[in-house]
């Protein structure tokens, strides 16, 4: 009944391509004269391309014309990525890998972008995950839990023994919708409703991920059916369970 599986999000966890996507937007959106910065990018953190250049161009009705914005935006991406290296792979990655399969426990990435194996690839741990799913293969995007949920029918393991690695809000909420444990890497502030937060993968683990698959699947059983609160405020790490 523990945990199966571990699904990492790409961007902003396991290397810095989210700060990438960021400098791409803000070329695009300059190109346009489109007043565009960090705080607008939050926005688009775990978000389709398809549904980001929607929120950068709301007047744009035209799809020819989206579809045109989103590809180019793309190239200066892939231009980027390219650069890549195995020194880019944030601390913590390779062993937390290695630990998981160690165990027996299955790894995938489920991300938006459709650029995730170029990016593994480029970083040497594309052998590391049993499955990949992004949003080119899904109906909808995250916050809807479509791209996890493919990721756990590829995997063969049920969604509640699942936790997903997420630095995004609507990562977060696309995990917990699909029935799984979530737990954040970033500010308790911009991710209020995951299960445990950390500052960084090297500060998570086979025990912890347990111990929270455990924790949910206990309250999912209806022994706390109101939910808890576990706060530690004198250290890195946060607790919400909110299953209903």
């Amino acid at each position: 009944m523990g945990l199966r599986a571990v699904i990492f999000d790409l961007d902003g966890v396991i290397t810095d391509t989210s700060r990438f996507h960021y400098l791409c937007w803000k070329k695009l959106a300059d190109q346009h004269r489109i007043f565009f910065d960090e705080e607008f990018n939050e926005r688009f953190k775990g978000v389709s391309r398809k549904d980001c250049v929607r929120m950068l161009f709301p007047e744009i009705k035209d799809d020819v014309q989206l579809h045109e914005l989103a590809e180019q935006k793309n190239r200066y991406y892939v231009e980027m990525i390219r650069q890549i290296t195995p020194a880019d792979l944030f601390d913590g990655t390779r062993e937390l890998l290695c630990e998981l399969h160690e165990h027996g426990i299955k790894t995938a990435i489920g991300s938006a972008s459709k650029n995730t194996l170029l990016v593994l690839q480029k970083l040497e741990i594309a052998h590391w995950f049993d499955a990949i799913a992004d949003g080119t293969e899904v109906a909808h995007s995250k916050p809807a839990p479509d791209v996890f949920e493919l990721c756990a029918r590829k995997l063969r393991v049920a969604c509640s023994q699942c936790v997903v690695v997420e630095d995004a809000q609507a990562g977060i909420q696309a995990a917990h919708a699909a029935g799984m444990t979530a737990v954040g890497v970033g500010s308790r502030d911009l991710l209020p409703e995951a299960d445990w937060v950390v500052n960084s993968v090297r500060d998570v683990d086979l025990e912890l991920l347990n111990r929270l698959v455990l924790e949910n699947q206990r309250l999912r059983a209806g022994e706390d059916k109101k939910g808890r609160q576990v706060g530690d405020t004198g250290g890195d790490h946060w607790v919400v369970c909110r299953f209903k």
